[in-house]
């Protein structure tokens, strides 16, 4: 019973972890609404008013939320200079509250300074934020002098129950955030064998279902290791350990992604492409006969499921036990004369079972697993020597620094003269709709500037806060209706609403504005000023701030979508081509340089344009069409990533693993798929340039003669040639949908 029970229990955790990894958006809202409980606590004990527990409450969530920085110690540092920017903020609203026109113009200037501090890093915009929502909670509980020493109280109570409950109470560090992130990487990577484990058994009508689980999954799985990406260099010892995790996480991504492809060519009577893992209504590799065999199919059920059982057990729960054996079995499918006898497809997918096995054992070794090799079969010992002389070569290898330089306008600046702009127009607006809470639509302009960078993402991003603004309107007004005046109770289902704003914010900024406003129903009602017309009013001054705010991106200084776009897809070819010509350069014999990092900044840079791509691709834009081909490109370059992956992580082998070794024909290969790609970013840059795409004969035809392959290192050349022809292919389609002109090489 008690070992159900912890299955059950385990289980549950690990769709937890895997749902929120490092569980940072539950960790967002715990402090967050103990943050206010606390400050409501302490100052319920000393008898304040109802306006003083509302300032209390907004500066508890704003010092909570407000903090970015990963050390502890630079956190501690910038609560504590928030503390006096907050007094400061409160105390000028009240001194300037009879003042309209001064009290106007300090508010555009300090929000021109909020967001001109964020160019100072996290701790510049963490101050700027707090100076900016204080102001705005002085305007909402309508501050005045004779009010400012019960508003100092609370706010400083406030910034106390934030660092306890931020320091003491729910204390979270960088290798604590690293280690859960690791634990939902593991939970995800389960998840996507599980999916492919149901596409595996999945019939000719479930198919579709399946492989559009097999995408979500290896996206989700994805995104977990971006997230341990940023959190490698606080949350690891030293340098040597963080490059050793971020390896051990490329291998086990790539593996997983390349197994699932394997399973689809097996199922399809001819090769996978990856855009039928990446866009969605790819045609399905489903046709003809499928060689798998009934007696295969049950094999590798089996074997899928052992995959999944490395991946979950715990990394100390393997000496002596059933799990040795099962690991020892697959790793066994690295050798030739362990596969079984089976098509050629099939056996590629037992291959790529022992290839990530390989990949999990070192996964399980980097998250501090056992070292005891009692149970090793021979194959598992070749394995853990490979991993050995890896992470040895990890060790004494430098990594090189990086010098970027700033040109043109900052971002910071342009935002800060938009965002001031555009308040402007927000206050003129909003006291004409109503004197006394004209700062909603402010406090919208300000909102809709927050990470975005062009027009459309604002458009896109006031259209979401509008939605889930009137729909708040909806909620508030029941809960105003069902709580009454009964204090208390508000509070509770206020401290609710705060946690499952932070809760969503992350995944549905609808969701986000949906809470926020059923939540201000609530503050109004304890306010005693709730009514009908106040939430609609609040409804027409976010429409106001949201107009304000697209007004002030489009006419000040404006970054148009289709310029944003374009200049983060220049940004993913540039790095795509610079990815693809190191790795093979290191696979043909040069030295060795950072390639997993360069791999690591083409995701996020790829990650980048997927977002600014939205407004493109948003359900509700009338340019079909265009969305069309902006999603068939976004996928296009996702492919063209996954096999730049794939050679990064081949060629980071070179000078540790003596399996394998350089093959010097390969000098050279890619220099089609090199001078396309510039061509396709040169194109892009500017229309009026003679670029065009070049194509003609295979990779393999491109070798440059010389010795053949050694025998050893024959098979991950012919690997490297497959991802090169299908990077090369995915290149040359790549240049249609953008226009590119497409020309037949001579060569």
């Amino acid at each position: 019973m008690r070992t159900a029970k912890r299955s059950v229990r385990a289980e549950l955790w690990g769709r937890l972890a895997a749902s929120d990894p490092g569980l940072l958006r539950l960790t967002a809202g715990l402090r967050t609404m103990t943050s206010i409980a606390l400050t409501l606590l302490s100052l319920a004990l000393l008898r304040a008013d109802v306006t003083h527990l509302v300032a209390g409450s907004i500066g508890a969530m704003v010092g909570t939320f407000a903090i970015r920085e990963k050390q502890r110690a630079k956190q501690a540092v910038t609560l504590a200079l928030g503390l006096p920017v907050a007094l400061a903020s409160v105390s000028l609203s009240a001194l300037l509250d009879t003042h309209v026109v001064v009290g106007d113009l300090f508010f555009v200037a300090l929000i021109f300074c909020a967001v001109y501090s964020r160019r100072f890093g996290d701790r510049g915009t963490a101050l700027g934020q707090i100076g900016f929502q204080t102001y705005f909670l002085s305007l909402f509980v309508h501050a005045t002098v004779p009010l400012l020493p019960g508003l100092y109280r609370a706010l400083a109570l406030a910034f106390v129950c934030c660092a306890v409950t931020r320091f003491v109470l729910l204390p979270q560090t960088s290798a604590g955030i690293l280690d859960r992130l690791r634990r939902a990487f593991r939970a995800r990577l389960a998840q996507l064998i599980t999916a492919q484990i149901e596409l595996l058994d999945a019939g000719p009508q479930d198919a579709a279902k399946s492989l559009e689980l097999v995408r979500v999954r290896t996206a989700r799985l994805h995104e977990s290791a971006l997230l341990i990406q940023g959190q490698l260099v606080e949350g690891t010892p030293d340098e040597a350990s963080a490059r050793m995790l971020q390896r051990r996480i490329a291998d086990a991504e790539i593996a997983a992604e390349r197994l699932g492809l394997m399973l689809l060519t097996a199922r399809g009577s001819e090769r996978a492409d990856t855009l039928t893992l990446h866009l969605p209504g790819a045609p399905l590799p489903f046709g003809g006969e499928q060689p798998i065999l009934d007696g295969t199919r049950a094999a590798l059920r089996r074997d899928f499921e052992a995959l999944r059982l490395l991946v979950l057990r715990p990394v100390y729960a393997e000496r002596g036990t059933a799990l040795a054996q099962v690991r020892n079995r697959l790793l066994g499918y690295r050798d030739e004369e362990n596969l079984p006898q089976a098509p050629p497809a099939v056996r590629d997918v037992f291959r790529g079972l022992g290839e990530a096995a390989r990949a999990i054992l070192g996964l399980r070794l980097a998250l501090g697993g056992p070292v005891d090799d009692s149970d090793d079969t021979p194959a598992t010992a070749r394995s853990r020597e490979e991993l050995d002389v890896e992470d040895a070569a990890i060790g004494s290898e430098e990594r090189a620094a990086e010098k970027q330089a700033a040109t043109g306008l900052r971002p910071s600046t342009r935002a800060a003269v938009q965002v001031a702009v555009g308040s402007s127009l927000a206050i003129v607006g909003g006291e004409l709709l109503s004197p006394q809470r004209w700062y909603w639509a402010v406090l919208t302009c300000w909102i809709v500037f927050i990470n975005t960078a062009s027009t459309g993402e604002i458009l896109v991003k006031g259209y979401r806060r509008l939605l889930g603004t009137v729909l708040g309107v909806v909620a508030g007004i029941g809960l105003a209706g069902l709580i009454g005046h009964h204090t208390w109770t508000a509070f509770a289902l206020v401290l609710v609403l705060i946690f499952a704003m932070f809760y969503t914010a992350p995944l549905s900024y609808t969701l986000m504005s949906f809470f926020v406003t059923a939540m201000l129903g609530l503050l109004y009602t304890l306010l005693h000023t709730f009514s009908l017309a106040v939430l609609v009013l609040r409804v027409e001054e976010t429409a106001l701030g949201a107009v304000a705010g697209l007004i002030a991106a489009a006419v000040v200084l404006p970054v148009h979508t289709d310029r944003r776009t374009n200049e983060l897809l220049v940004t993913v070819l540039d790095q795509l081509a610079d990815v693809t010509r190191s790795a093979v350069d290191q696979l043909s014999g040069a030295p060795p340089v950072d390639l997993l990092d360069k791999a690591r900044r083409l995701d996020q840079s790829l990650a980048d344009l997927g977002s600014s791509a939205q407004p493109l691709t948003h359900p509700i834009t009338p340019l079909r069409t265009r969305r069309d081909t902006v999603r068939y490109v976004v996928a296009l370059l996702d492919s063209c990533a996954y096999h730049a992956r794939s050679l990064a992580a081949t060629a980071e082998l070179l000078p540790s693993k003596t399996s394998i070794a350089a093959d010097p024909r390969l000098r050279g290969a890619c220099s089609r798929i090199v001078h396309n790609l510039e061509a396709i970013a040169a194109s892009t840059t500017d229309r009026r340039a003679e670029a065009e795409v070049e194509t003609g004969p295979s990779i393999a035809a491109l070798l440059q003669p010389g010795t053949s392959a050694d025998t050893r290192d024959g098979q991950v050349t012919d690997r490297v040639l497959r991802h090169l022809q299908r990077l090369d292919e995915t290149v040359v389609g790549l240049a249609r949908p953008l226009g590119v002109p497409v020309a037949r090489s001579g060569n």
